[in-house]
This record gives C-alpha cells, structure tokens and sequence, in this order.
C-alpha cells in the first residue's frame, strides 16, 4: 500500500471479496534527519494515508524497511547506469527486486498467499499450459504491464493486480463510494527518489558524475562542450547549450570518452535493437523468428517486429518501420497482442 488511491482500492476490493488482507508500506528512505520532500510517493505523508486507508478498511497495517534493498536495487543501478551512458528505469528494479521479491518474502511471514498491488495490469493462468501469463491491464491510457516483465513464473503464480480490469476513472469512483480519504489524491508522475526532476544532480550528489568532454556532431566536429554524459539520454533535444540552424538532439554517448553526439532528428531513427538479459514470461524462448510487438519506452505506441533469440539471454528486434531515440539502459518489452511474452535492456 504506498497510500495512492489505486493501492488503496485494491486493497478494498480484495477485502469486499472476502479475503484476509494484511496491508504492507515499503519505507524506502531514512528520514530521521528531517528529510520530507521524497517526490509524491513513498513519503511519511503517503505511509499516514496507507495507514489511514487500512483503518478504514478494518484491516492490520505494517511498515516494511526496505532502505537498504531499495539502496542497492534501485538508487545504485540509477546511479551507476547514467554514469555509464545508459538511461535506466528505476520502476522495474522497484517492482521486481523488491515488490514482487523481498517483499514476497516478507509476506510468506504472514503465511499470505499472494501479493496484491495497485498495478494497471492483468494475470491469467492458460487453461491448456498451467503457465501464468501477465497482461496489459484494461486501461490502454495506465497500462503499466511494461514494468513488470522481470517477473517470474512464481512471481506471477502469487501476484494479484485487482485494479487491472477497470480505468482510472472506476478506481477513483470506487474509492469515494467507499470514502477512502485518498479517492482525489494526485498521481505520481516523477522519479520518488528524484523529486526536483534533477536526475543530473541526484547522480552527481552520489558520487557518478563523469568529468565532462567534447559535443560532436555527426561528422565529428567539435560543436560544444558539457559537465558529463550523466547529464544526457539519448533522444534529448533540450538543454544541449549549442546554437544551430535546425535542432539538434543526442544521438550517442560514450562515457568511456565522455563524448556526447548529436545530429538531426532523422539521424535518431534505428530499424533494430538488441537486447540484453531477456526475461521470457511467457514460456521458454522462441525457437525461431516470430513476430511481435515492442515497446520501447513506458508512454511509447508499441512497434511491430521480428523477434528474434540470441545466446546469452539476448534478442534482436527488427521494426517495421524505424523508431526514433532507442535508448540504450531502457526496457525493451515484447508483446503478443495484450501478452507480455518476455523483455529485457536496451544495449
């Protein structure tokens, strides 16, 4: 329960199911030193609400310290990954490393049987395979089935998405009928652990700033200067400093060399990616090409494709048609219609 309203009302709807439910708050961050400002989610602020939520509801409410996983799952890759050049998504080390791992562990203290969370998303168990097969959820506007492709079949066999069927719209309905006093709490949009939006200075603040180097353009012209590679994703069209006749956007970094390239939007479009430590959700890996969707971005339109497996936990993505900024450090994440058939990173 992280004290938003979708949470919130899953937990309400398991409860008018009939179900135990035990609510659990993730404590990410210490705050003993005055620290109150965490983005919109995960502040002592949204415990209170998950608190209040659980009281309301009639149902026992604990506060779980992750500090330390969140730590070395979430803040250090963040960390490490723009130092390298890479533009990470902390969203899916939270959901698999700790929602659907440590804190399925925590749960089995309780003797639950499966974890519940506010996720736009959906599982099924095919009747034919007895595999679990994770899905988009109803919404196509909060699908957030592009965050949890890391997950297990054993994960999945123990998770439960009870918001995934309605929309934003419903979830917020049912949480006034049942006068949760989070029915008209904001969304969290940003980082929770960013919560100016200042990724540069976060990843300077812990210790992963580069020394800064050279801007080139496309023919390797020296076209500027900059403070680090941390401070670029590729794709980026805003804030490059540089004075040119048409725009200008990043088109690689090499952090070995602290360079920055950029071009013109054209030179960002790529007609494949490659990508790394697949996870195949849905079942062994393909034997052969087949064909797929990919989306390559949370808020990205998925692409049509050729899927192909690689040695190594790899796979190419062949597109249709060319899509602009493939950021390397994102997920990559494969769909069959509304099925997530597997996912992994951006090389």
């Amino acid at each position: 329960m992280s004290g938003g309203v979708d949470s919130s009302v899953a937990a309400a709807l398991l409860a008018q199911s009939g179900h135990e439910v035990i609510g659990l708050s993730m404590q990410l961050y210490d705050q003993r030193e005055g620290q109150t400002s965490f983005g919109t989610c995960c502040t002592i602020d949204d415990l209170h609400d998950a608190r209040r939520v659980a009281a309301r509801l009639g149902i026992p409410h604990y506060i779980v310290n992750f500090e330390r996983e969140f730590e070395t799952h979430v803040v250090s890759n963040f960390v490490s990954e723009y130092a390298a050049g890479r533009t990470p998504i902390p969203c899916v080390h939270c959901n698999g490393d700790l929602k659907f791992a440590t804190l399925a562990a925590r749960a089995e203290g309780f003797g639950a049987d499966a974890v519940a969370t506010g996720h736009y998303a959906r599982v099924e168990r095919d009747a034919a395979t007895g595999r679990y097969l994770l899905k988009r959820g109803c919404d196509a506007a909060k699908d957030q089935s592009y965050f949890l492709f890391t997950l297990t079949q054993a994960q999945l066999a123990h998770a439960a998405f009870p918001v995934g069927a309605l929309d934003k719209q419903a979830v917020r309905a049912q949480a006034r009928a049942l006068d949760l006093p989070v029915a008209d709490k904001p969304d969290s949009h940003e980082i929770c652990f960013v919560p100016d939006g200042d990724q540069a200075g976060f990843v300077e603040k812990h210790g992963g700033a580069g020394a800064g180097g050279a801007i080139r353009d496309i023919e390797g012209r020296v076209v500027g200067t900059h403070g680090g590679v941390h401070r670029f994703t590729v794709g980026q069209r805003k804030g490059l400093g540089l004075s040119a006749p048409a725009p200008l956007y990043v088109l690689a970094l090499d952090a070995d060399g602290q360079r920055v390239t950029v071009g013109p939007r054209a030179a960002l479009e790529r007609v494949s990616l490659e990508a790394s430590e697949v996870s195949w959700i849905a079942g062994p890996p393909p034997v052969e090409p087949r064909r797929a969707l990919a989306q390559i971005r949370y808020q990205h339109a998925a692409a049509a494709g050729r899927l192909t497996p690689l040695p190594d936990g790899r796979a190419r993505f062949e597109f249709d048609a060319p899509q602009p900024a493939v950021a390397p450090g994102q997920a990559a994440v494969f769909y069959d219609g509304d099925e997530v058939i597997g996912g992994g990173w951006i090389a």
